[in-house]
């Protein structure tokens, strides 16, 4: 069904500001002052979003602006124009040309037995980048 696969839409219009929780995929054009935590599914930065929020999701594209840290157990992905001031800790990163990004990065693989993640997340160092396009 059509209407099932469609991400849930904040406007851009729209201004949240606490915390945002869902299983579903969402679309963000607007501007959120908080969290977002999607438990696995995609969250989605429009091109005329402003967050100031700590996102949490299976995977992040983002295609606006974003002032917090991202976490993603799949995939971050920053599209060009966007811009991320905040700390990323996800799978897999990838960043285009001409995005902004300042912040840490923490690339984790996924753990297969639970007594292997904080082990595995001990000895991986942060990465300190700023890149831009």
């Amino acid at each position: 069904m059509a209407a099932e696969s469609a991400a849930a839409r904040i406007g851009k219009s729209v201004l949240i500001r606490g915390e945002v929780k869902g299983s579903e995929e969402l679309f963000v054009d607007g501007q959120v002052e908080g969290t977002i935590s999607l438990s696995e599914s995609r969250l989605t930065v429009g091109p005329n979003a402003v967050l100031k929020a700590d996102l949490s999701a299976r995977d992040v594209l983002v295609m606006g602006n974003v002032q917090g840290n991202i976490v993603a157990t799949g995939r971050v992905e920053l599209r060009a124009g966007s811009q991320v001031n905040g700390d990323i800790r996800a799978m897999r990163l990838a960043i285009e040309d001409n995005a902004i990004f300042r912040g840490k990065v923490d690339l984790t693989q996924a753990a297969t037995k639970p007594t292997e993640t904080p082990k595995a997340a001990e000895t991986l160092p942060l990465l300190q980048t700023e890149a831009q396009g």
